[in-house]
């Protein structure tokens, strides 16, 4: 097949032909390299590119395959990194000018589960500096555009992940969310992204381990492609003191499930979040669509009470444990936002923390219990469509003011601050072709669950076959 042909098949696919030895290890890697140096200049999603690495990890993948030795379930894929995720011996900034030159001497987990599995690493996709905000740009390497119309932003904080998948110049990425960065740019650039339960998939290095609201997860064009990670993220680590010791081949089953009977909850907006008709149009179709799949459906709102100050509390909290440190020593090197977020950590008190684990305890049970009679919650991702690239972040929604960068992203972080899984899959586009969501929520640890429905749904709309068009420069619109 043309070397083109190959950056448009399923990471699942790829695999198949690779085990078959109908494919190589570097012809895969070399279609890719050809289109990221096509296309990426573009978008700016790989801001690391090291394809002597690249060319080195994949004649050894193909040196195993002709070997007959054991194969891995990514061998031989092509993967790139966010950037906020180490990966020893090369580049690694977070998007800080005060990183902009650090190069780790470990892998992070996640890089080490892929790379054990056969992935081989292309580069690093760029992310907000400290992966601050569901808008991808920094002072080290700038903006990343949306494929499906480069005015406007990818999404964050995995915006670079999102947008080299959708551009089809890797089959598979990782990325890390704490308030939505893997389901936001998911969203915004039509692919999938997994916010896992917290501890499914093990984090290190990290400063707090304990640490329950960031979490690390997959991101690929299909649900398969994401259980298909999951076979090899998913699995227990000593470093990761709240990974899970549950199998990780329930990844490997069949995502296949009649949904006849199936309770799930259908919420427009959360309980009363602003959001814009574009948006609102795109989801419409949504309880239709579930209804076809057997699914008895209701218009709920779970009850979200105190989500807000949970998660803004905690974040803060964070930002003080992780940055205070390098932000005294370096105040020039920190952007508007994240200093932001530090100064407020500053001011978190004993009293607050306690007073927002306590809402956080009420907060899940309420979820939990919820959860008792619906077996899935969906739901929107963003209340707004992809955004101007020169936007920083939306200044209103549907006619409310945002008070802050974070106002807009509610509909992500409330979830993130009960600790259930949940993903974004493909769904619609507004009337300009920009790609919208939906967001499903699962009981805790039922990951798999939320994945089988989230490919049912994929099945359903075939949201996700629709490509971009980048053979324009200047503008891009869906095809």
């Amino acid at each position: 097949m043309p070397d083109e042909e190959l950056c448009f098949r399923s990471a699942t696919e790829l695999v198949q032909l690779l085990h078959r030895r109908e494919l190589s290890a570097r012809e895969l890697l070399a279609a890719h390299l050809q289109r990221i140096e096509t296309i990426n200049p573009k978008i700016n999603a790989i801001v690391t590119l090291v394809p002597e690495h690249a060319e080195r990890a994949a004649a050894a993948a193909d040196e195993a395959i002709m070997s007959g030795e054991p194969l891995g379930p990514l061998h031989g894929l092509p993967v790139a990194h966010k950037d906020l995720t180490e990966t020893k011996g090369i580049r690694t900034t977070y998007g800080s000018p005060a990183r902009a030159d650090h190069v780790p001497d470990v892998d992070s987990v996640v890089v080490e589960s892929l790379t054990k599995a056969g992935a081989v690493t292309v580069g690093k996709t760029n992310t907000p500096e400290w992966g601050t905000g569901s808008q991808t740009y920094n002072a080290v390497f700038g903006v990343t555009r949306n494929p499906y119309d480069l005015s406007k932003t990818s999404g964050g904080s995995s915006g670079g992940a999102a947008a080299a998948l959708a551009a089809r110049l890797v089959p598979i990425a990782d990325g890390t969310d704490m308030g939505g960065s893997l389901r936001n740019p998911a969203s915004f650039c039509n692919v999938v992204g997994l916010r896992p339960s917290v501890g499914r998939v093990p984090v290190w290095p990290s400063a707090d381990p304990m640490f329950t609201f960031a979490v690390a997860g997959p991101m690929a064009r299909t649900v398969a492609d994401v259980a298909l990670q999951m076979r090899v993220l998913g699995r227990p680590d000593p470093r990761s003191p709240l990974s899970h010791h549950v199998p990780a081949e329930r990844f490997a089953d069949s995502l296949e499930r009649d949904f006849t009977g199936t309770s799930v909850a259908w919420s427009a907006d959360l309980g009363g979040l602003p959001v814009d008709e574009r948006v609102v149009q795109a989801m419409a179709p949504a309880r239709e669509v579930l209804t076809d799949l057997g699914c008895q459906v209701a218009d709920r709102d779970p009850d979200m009470t105190g989500a807000d100050e949970v998660f803004r509390t905690w974040r803060s909290w964070y930002y003080v444990l992780t940055l205070d440190e390098l932000y005294r020593e370096q105040p020039e090197a920190f952007g508007a936002s994240t200093a932001w977020n530090i100064e407020v950590g500053r001011k978190v008190t004993a009293e607050d923390l306690v007073r927002a684990q306590r809402l956080r305890t009420a907060l899940y049970h309420r979820m939990r219990e919820f959860l008792d009679t619906y077996e899935f919650l969906v739901t929107l991702v963003s209340p707004v469509p992809p955004f101007d690239v020169e936007t920083k972040y939306p200044e209103s929604v549907a006619g409310v003011a945002s008070e802050s960068y974070l106002d807009w992203m509610r509909a992500c972080y409330w979830i993130s601050a009960t600790g259930l899984p949940a993903a974004s899959v493909p769904f619609g586009f507004t009337p300009e072709g920009l790609p919208v969501g939906l967001q499903i929520v699962g009981r805790p640890g039922d990951d798999f669950g939320v994945l089988q429905l989230a490919h049912a749904i994929e099945g359903a709309t075939q949201a996700g076959q629709r490509l971009p068009d980048l053979t324009d420069s200047t503008t891009s619109n869906a095809s």
